[in-house]
């Protein structure tokens, strides 16, 4: 394929554009996007935005251009395909579509790494999605400089162009496109502005491994040693709230990389879940949920204009963007040495596994891989069977390659250094959802800051017999009968049916990846067979 001018590309768009903004700071783009009707502020001078049909991404219109880069790399399992010639009518007919209008530029950047660093331009013809960009993307001069020759990525965002699939490849009239060999993405069809991050997000990961750097869907702050910690997790299982921690300054929210110097974040932002958001337990996200230049997605306001967290009307996937800076303890410059500990969470429906367990490093990559936690399937009508959800390395679907590239490569950094790794569970105990209750958030606090200060490194430990991880038998300020899930249940022998069926569903999500399952290091099989 041909090599791709990215800034000329970038200057005949812009010139052919009905109006340009060019990289404007939050106020100028408030006022643009409040002039435009796309928005309202809150009472507190948020900018308030909906999504419309799209309150989440799209997961199944996502595609990859299939060239001779990708071919024999992209794990075609989990991704699908567009023939270059379809990328090229969609990215020409994307761009086409932005020149009836005004056109908004914003020059960003990726990587606090220098070494390991994208130029990311934004061309977007919406005020609040460049907004939205620029509070969670790196503002070059903010701390953080440019290298002297990153990467360059551009990201054509056309939301309101349909794309026709008979025409494009496309499923529907909506896609994210990604190729890979010319690092350009096109985002058609839908407002969620999540899509934007994560393209991101996905050409990091595709290209990172090959430069011996693990991309890594996590969040992670500085112990008072200096040494980093990683959280990583699925939506729902406290990552954002359990990093956030003003004794622990926060490297980043949510895209790390781990190189050979340790940890750096991808991102200079925030993109935090806001569904039953409240000052006393979460003070610091809810603090930025009130400051000027915040975009929330979806949040239903009130008739003062008061975000109305508990409302879900619209979706449970409500969201604040915010600059890291806004928070009152950042890591300097947005890196991390070398990782003592790493956090696994799940927030566990099933009311099974226990809320913390030590993990052997072959134990980890197992978790690693299965990237378990249970979503409730809901609540009207009477229906609270959980569901177990598995996304390989925690973020399946911004995983290119095969997971076992990402497992293969954790597993050499938990040689390597050492670092200690554990499993915590945020979700339900004495039963599953519906019967049991949720484990309160001062116990995961206490336990997780004993596995982060070395505190159980020399304490008693019972070996799960069915899991086979290690589990605390006691800690002071936690009720012992927490840490042995079957104790907490009225029925013991609905818990060990229970107990059996989960250790079912990881085997049988483990058997996608062949003979990785053979000598998988998870539940013992025998024992989980129904």
């Amino acid at each position: 394929m041909n090599a791709f001018d990215h800034q000329a590309f970038r200057e005949e768009l812009c010139a052919r554009a009905a109006s340009l903004s060019l990289n404007e700071t939050a106020p100028a783009l408030v006022a643009r996007s409040l002039k435009a009707d796309e928005s309202e502020l809150t009472a507190y001078g948020a900018l308030s935005v909906r999504t419309g049909a799209f309150t989440g991404r799209s997961p199944k219109d996502k595609f990859i251009v299939r060239d001779a880069l990708t071919e024999n790399k992209v794990w075609w399992d989990n991704c699908s395909a567009l023939a270059p010639k379809q990328f090229d009518l969609l990215l020409a007919d994307a761009a086409k579509a932005l020149e009836s209008g005004p056109l908004f530029r914003q020059d960003l950047l990726a990587g606090a790494d220098l070494a390991h660093q994208y130029g990311v331009t934004v061309l977007t013809p919406s005020a609040w999605h460049a907004l939205f960009i620029r509070n969670l993307l790196i503002r070059p001069g903010e701390g953080i400089s440019r290298g002297s020759n990153p990467t360059l990525l551009t990201i054509v965002h056309a939301p309101q162009f349909k794309a026709d699939p008979q025409r494009h490849g496309s499923r529907t009239e909506t896609v994210i496109a990604l190729d890979m060999s010319r690092n350009i993405v096109v985002i058609a069809g839908t407002l969620y502005a999540g899509e934007i991050k994560k393209s991101v997000f996905s050409v990091f990961n595709f290209h990172a491994p090959a430069q011996g750097i693990l991309p890594m869907h996590c969040s992670a702050n500085l112990g008072q040693d200096g040494a980093a910690s990683l959280f990583f997790g699925l939506s729902g299982t406290g990552k954002t709230t359990l990093s956030n921690d003003p004794a622990r300054p926060l490297i980043g929210d949510d895209e790390h990389g781990w190189g050979p110097g340790g940890v750096f974040n991808l991102e200079g932002g925030c993109y935090a879940k806001t569904v039953k958001l409240n000052a006393q337990a979460e003070p610091e996200i809810f603090a930025a949920t009130q400051r000027f230049g915040t975009v929330l997605e979806n949040v239903v306001l009130d008739d003062g204009k008061m975000p109305m967290f508990d409302d879900v009307s619209l979706t449970e996937n409500t969201r604040a963007a915010y600059p890291l800076h806004v928070l009152p303890a950042i890591a300097p410059g947005s890196i991390g040495g070398t990782p003592k500990t790493v956090i696994f969470l799940t927030a566990d429906a099933f009311g099974v596994l226990p809320p913390l367990a030590r993990l052997t490093p072959e134990q980890a990559v197992y978790h690693f891989l299965s990237g378990y936690t249970a979503k409730i399937a809901g609540t009207e009508r009477g229906v609270t069977e959980p569901q177990a959800t598995f996304s390989a390395c925690f973020g399946a679907p911004f995983m290119p390659l095969h997971p076992s590239v990402y497992g293969q490569m954790l597993a050499q950094k938990l040689q390597e250094t050492g670092a200690e790794t554990w499993l915590l569970n945020t979700g339900w105990t004495g039963g599953g959802y519906g019967v049991g209750k949720r484990i309160d958030i001062a116990s995961t606090r206490r336990l997780l800051s004993a596995a982060l200060d070395g505190e159980l490194n020399d304490a008693p430990m019972r070996t799960d017999e069915l899991f086979g991880f290690s589990v605390p038998l006691s800690l002071q300020g936690v009720d012992d009968k927490l840490l042995t899930p079957r104790q907490t249940w009225r029925d013991p022998e609905a818990y060990d049916r229970q107990a059996l069926h989960l250790a079912a569903l990881f085997r049988a999500n483990f058997e996608k990846f062949g003979t990785l399952a053979n000598a998988a290091p998870g539940p013992h099989f025998a024992q989980a067979a129904e």
